[in-house]
């Protein structure tokens, strides 16, 4: 057993962490919370069959002004960001295979065609109201 291939995730390297082309993956933890701990190695064991994303954890108690940026409500919450737009956040630890089809559908995605959509939500809202 290596490394884990599972990121700590800080204050410090969060932004170069998330902030990267590709699928990030962030699991928000803490010690204390029992789905938390049930979740980890599901988390670590599917992190192992998907060398080329990044998996990264970070424990909240820890991180509480991170967690409070992201407004992290219930723990664990898992976020998926793919080419640096979030494309999902729920709380709730999620079985290996329902972790397995959400990677699935987050790596089928077409990035160009979300990216038009957020784009053409962000010029609507910006529109005056009428």
């Amino acid at each position: 057993m290596g490394d884990s291939p599972v990121v700590e995730i800080t204050e410090q390297n969060f932004k170069p962490t998330v902030d990267r082309d590709g699928i990030v993956l962030v699991d928000w933890w803490a010690p204390w919370c029992g789905p938390c701990r049930a979740f980890g190695p599901i988390f670590e064991q599917v992190a192992a069959r998907h060398p080329d994303l990044t998996f990264g954890k970070v424990n909240t108690e820890v991180e509480q002004q991170l967690a409070a940026a992201f407004e992290i409500r219930s723990i664990p919450t898992l976020m998926i960001l793919r080419d640096r737009v979030l494309l999902f956040s729920q709380p709730g630890a999620l079985p290996g295979q329902a972790l397995e089809e959400l990677i699935g559908k987050v790596r089928a995605l077409d990035m160009e065609q979300v990216k038009a959509e957020i784009a053409a939500q962000q010029k609507s809202a910006a529109a005056p109201e009428a």
